[in-house]
Parts: C-alpha cells; sequence; structure tokens
C-alpha cells in the first residue's frame, strides 16, 4: 500500500491557518528541531530555547496566514520569528548571562577512561569556541549561527536578518576572525 505524500510545508501553514491540529504537530515536529537549536546556538541556555521554540510556534498558530513564501523560505520565517524572541530573551537577561552550564556533566566522563585525555581536550576547545560565539556581539554571533551552524545560504540569512547579502558576508567576516583571535589567546592562556 503506497501511502500519500507528506503535504508541503505551505499547505501545512495553510492548514494550520484553519485550525488543523494534525498540520500543527506534523508542522511542528519536522521544525522544531531547526528553532530550537538556533535559540541554544544564540542563548547558550537550554531554557531559553525551549522558551523561544514554544513561543515561535504559539505564532505560527496565529498568525500562519501571514507567512509569504514569496519573501523565503519555511527556515527564514521560523528563524526570522525565533531571532526577535531570542534577541529580546538575551536582552531582558543581559547581566546574567551565563556561559557554563554549572549543572551540566562533561563529555569526557560520559566517553568512558579510554583516551580521557584526548576527550578532555577536545571538549575544552569545544567549551572554548561555544563560549567565543556566545561572546560575540549579537549582530555577529546572528551570522555565525546562521550560517555557520544553521547552514543557511548567504541570502537566506540576509532575508532573516533583514540587511543586504554584502552585509551578511562582512559581518560573517569580521565575526570568524573575532573567533579565530579569540581561540588563538585561549590556546596562548592554556599553554
Amino acid at each position: 500500500m503506497l501511502e500519500s505524500p507528506s503535504p508541503s510545508d505551505h499547505d501545512l501553514l495553510r492548514l494550520i491557518a484553519n485550525r488543523d491540529e494534525s498540520a500543527f504537530l506534523t508542522f511542528y515536529r519536522r521544525h522544531q528541531g531547526l528553532v530550537y537549536r538556533f535559540a541554544l546556538q544564540m542563548s547558550g541556555k537550554t531554557e531559553h530555547a525551549e522558551e523561544v521554540t514554544q513561543d515561535v510556534f504559539m505564532v505560527v498558530m496565529g498568525s500562519a496566514k501571514q507567512y509569504d513564501p514569496a519573501r523565503g523560505s519555511v527556515a527564514a520565517y521560523l528563524i526570522g520569528i525565533a531571532r526577535n524572541f531570542v534577541l529580546r530573551s538575551l536582552e531582558r537577561d543581559r547581566p546574567y548571562v551565563v556561559l557554563d552550564d554549572p549543572d551540566g556533566e562533561p563529555a569526557w566522563r560520559l566517553a568512558g577512561e579510554q583516551d580521557a585525555l584526548d576527550d578532555l581536550t577536545r571538549q575544552e576547545r569545544i567549551e572554548s569556541l561555544k563560549k567565543a560565539v556566545l561572546a560575540l556581539p549579537p549582530a555577529y554571533r546572528e551570522v555565525v549561527v546562521l550560517c555557520d551552524l544553521q547552514e543557511l545560504d548567504y541570502a537566506e540569512a540576509a532575508n532573516v536578518l533583514g540587511c543586504a547579502i554584502g552585509t551578511i558576508r562582512s559581518r560573517l567576516h569580521r565575526a570568524r576572525a573575532l573567533l579565530i583571535e579569540k581561540m588563538r589567546t585561549n590556546e596562548r592562556c592554556v599553554v
């Protein structure tokens, strides 16, 4: 027995606008990971990412009719909504941004005893990179998250941020330079 092809995102949004719960669940399952990862990479906090993800899909439920495929992809639409919530969240918690998860267990402890030193070194570099990304000014952090981590192309990132492609390229170039410098400084401090 052949299954019916899955509905397109545009079809799902049209159904969501008509209050179709199963369409919403399908759309949510299809895209919640993208929204969550973006929010987590921008904020560095799981509680922010969870809250932003919930807020984004609440907006989708109420304004699915507003999506215009001519203006960009569904991913860009969702990340654009998420971006607004993340920036508000960061602004609200500005003096209290925590770069480390104090309750988190380092990944090297979960890996067992084999090559514990290599695992520790790798985890330290990953944590250092995460901290460096989170320390970037928001405009630079956004382009790194969108282009390097979420793998959006320059046009999609420009659409999400509402700026020119040249601005995306410039910010990304500057952000990468800042990250390289920060990582070099961290390596010098460790040695």
